[in-house]
């Protein structure tokens, strides 16, 4: 990350690739003095870099719909919630999940809730 002008004063905390962790993981983090962060479970935002040939594939509408799904069905809605979307994905999905994101953020807002940036809620 040094190479792309990326220290570790400004990188204090690591989202593994494919959000796999364990205790090694885990624990490398806290020599390094980082802090693990993972996305919150129970809805299908990070589906998004699935293509239509994956048995997996979610569309961009059935990733928005398990959003405000879950905000309803789930006693605390989506308080404290973390959503994973990636900034990018394959040419192959053409269905871009990030193109509603503003239609999700207004749509959130409008329910009430606020947006935060991570190094806000985790110190």
């Amino acid at each position: 990350m040094e190479e792309f002008g990326i220290n570790k004063e400004k990188a204090k905390y690591f989202l593994p690739p494919y959000e796999w962790y364990n205790d090694t993981i885990s624990n490398w983090c806290k020599e390094l003095g980082l802090q693990l962060v993972n996305y919150t479970p129970g809805t299908l935002s990070h589906t998004d870099y699935t293509t239509p040939d994956l048995r997996a594939y979610r569309s961009s509408n059935e990733i928005y719909n398990s959003i405000l799904e879950y905000e309803s069905d789930s006693p605390d809605g989506l308080n404290g919630f973390i959503l994973l979307i990636h900034i990018g994905s394959s040419p192959q999905r053409t269905d871009k999940f990030y193109f509603f994101l503003d239609e999700l953020i207004n749509q959130l807002i409008k329910q009430g809730y606020s947006f935060y940036r991570i190094d806000t809620l985790l110190r």
